[in-house]
């Protein structure tokens, strides 16, 4: 990357991207709380919810949530990641830099960094805005650990997204947030609770894993795309350089860890649903692994 990053990494959106993020109807943000932990969550709205006059701006009119855990780190002056993800075309676009904000009905991101990313593990879906009149979102339900229901939401997933951090040595932070998908139940749970995640070969930009050697913290985003519930989840993470299990699951080049400290369930959270396209999963998924083939091939 220090050899082609001047070229694929810019100060500011080109007009492809800015054309692009004006069309979507969700942004996925990475933001860092008063703790110091991450968290993933998103903005939605109808298309042309996110505007951007100027290549280094950045407009999105979201209204602040109380119930959303990554709130507090979405202040004026905070340094928050942004991806804009189109699941029905597979295309998306990262950005990261400072939020400026002057009220409680969205913000701007000063763009820092503007980069693209490839199609990889993305499963096809197309959205719509459900219609739930008048009635308001569950009230987030704060866990200490994983419960039967939020282990069922993950083992269940082929698509979940990450934030992470790292702080530079003049004290400046950059955030990330970044997708990732895989079969359903790509993601393994063991009994105490810890997540182990393959990583399969990408873009190789290793935003993620890079912050996570950095820092060790990162917070998870587990969407059900049917109903609207979020899970969030906030922790300790860990890249698995040494993990002999890697070279027995298909697709992946190492694994890395993931124990949450502080766990956020919020039902009907968001409006907007996705359905699945028939056969719309990614061809660089069906060429994966699964736990199973790989615990079989261990214990062969």
């Amino acid at each position: 990357m220090a050899a082609i990053g001047n070229k694929v990494i810019r100060d500011f959106m080109p007009d492809q991207h800015r054309e692009f993020m004006a069309q979507l109807p969700f942004l996925l943000l990475g933001a860092v709380d008063r703790h110091g932990d991450a968290w993933a969550t998103l903005a939605t709205g109808n298309p042309g919810f996110a505007v951007s006059p100027e290549p280094k701006l950045l407009d999105v009119r979201a209204k602040r949530d109380p119930d959303d855990p990554a709130d507090s780190g979405l202040e004026d002056g905070d340094s928050i990641g942004l991806l804009g993800i189109e699941l029905h075309t597979r295309r998306r676009n990262r950005a990261n830099g400072t939020l400026r904000r002057d009220g409680p009905d969205g913000f701007t991101l000063m763009v820092e960094h503007s980069f693209g990313n490839c199609p990889k593990y993305i499963r096809l879906r197309d959205f719509h805005f459900e219609d739930t009149g008048k009635k308001e979102p569950s009230s987030a339900i704060w866990m200490e650990q994983l419960d039967e229901r939020t282990r069922a939401m993950i083992s269940a997933a082929d698509t979940f997204f990450v934030a992470s951090y790292a702080d530079r040595d003049d004290g400046h932070r950059q955030v990330d947030v970044s997708h990732r998908g895989g079969k359903h139940g790509f993601v393994r749970i063991g009994d105490d609770g810890r997540l182990t995640i393959p990583d399969f070969t990408g873009n190789r930009f290793f935003n993620t894993l890079g912050n996570i050697l950095m820092n060790g913290k990162a917070g998870l985003l587990f969407l059900d795309f049917a109903t609207g519930d979020l899970l969030q989840l906030s922790g300790d993470a860990e890249v698995e350089l040494k993990q002999d299990e890697s070279e027995f699951f298909q697709g992946s080049e190492r694994f890395w860890s993931f124990r949450p400290r502080r766990v956020v369930y919020r039902p009907g959270a968001i409006t907007l649903r996705w359905s699945a396209q028939e056969n719309g999963e990614s061809p660089f998924s069906g060429m994966t692994g699964s736990w199973d083939q790989a615990e079989g091939a261990s214990a062969g």
